[in-house]
């Protein structure tokens, strides 16, 4: 069986939080041996977890957490997949397969292929079991690709046409969504404007539009943060 990728370790996190705790990599060595049951664990090899040189397996992650008395979530980057955001939370396979209400191996399937096909319900469950923001929710559904698709066609077409699919993908306020993507597409169409503007625009302005579009999904995101925030503003 083909074995997980390891999480995004956050080496630094590791070798602050042993600072803070007044422990030399020998005493986190010794706490693993000790307490964890992982006799090969050497200083040298905290060292090198903490140079960034190597990661720890999931298994050597929680019990590094134990020793420096932290959540597993603490000593990694971002979570990306779905695994590392269950994992970041310290919740167990089998725990979060229950509270999906989902068979073990159906679950462990989709954690290591990276697709997840629950249902509506299934969904939404998850996201309530692992605290998903959002962005984090779109992503581990592997839903954010079609939703690149979509904005790419809303800033390039007509954006009010998209307002409808792009929130069957994100279940956000109408109002919100609307004036989100007919930001994006005005702020795309000023790029493409400089672009074809009379002496036929620059390269920076052509390439200023590629990154946007590259970003889109990025854009979309800080579009919608700033949009509830004004909300937020508002209603104080």
């Amino acid at each position: 069986m083909r074995q997980p990728s390891a999480p995004p370790f956050n080496a630094p996190a590791a070798r602050r939080l042993r600072a803070a705790l007044g422990m030399g990599p020998e005493h986190v060595a010794y706490g693993m041996r000790a307490s964890y049951g992982l006799p090969y664990v050497t200083p040298d090899l905290v060292i090198a977890w903490e140079r960034g040189s190597v990661a720890p397996s999931h298994p050597e992650l929680t019990a590094l957490a134990g020793v420096l008395w932290c959540s597993p979530g603490e000593l990694l980057g971002r979570p990306q997949t779905l695994r590392e955001h269950r994992i970041s939370r310290a919740v167990a396979p089998e725990d979060l397969a229950r509270a999906v209400d989902m068979d073990l191996r159906t679950y462990l399937r989709m954690e290591d292929s990276g697709q997840w096909r629950g249902n509506e319900r299934q969904s939404a469950a998850l996201a309530r079991a692992l605290d998903l923001a959002l962005p984090d929710f779109v992503a581990v559904t592997g839903r954010q690709a079609k939703l690149a698709d979509l904005l790419h066609s809303a800033v390039t077409t007509r954006w009010q046409a998209y307002v409808r699919p792009v929130r069957k993908l994100v279940p956000l306020d109408t109002g919100v969504l609307e004036g989100v993507l007919q930001q994006l597409y005005e702020d795309y169409q000023g790029h493409m404007a400089a672009t074809l503007s009379w002496g036929g625009g620059s390269t920076s302005a052509s390439e200023s539009g590629r990154e946007f579009l590259d970003r889109i999904v990025e854009n979309f995101w800080e579009g919608v943060d700033d949009r509830t925030a004004q909300g937020t503003d508002r209603s104080a």
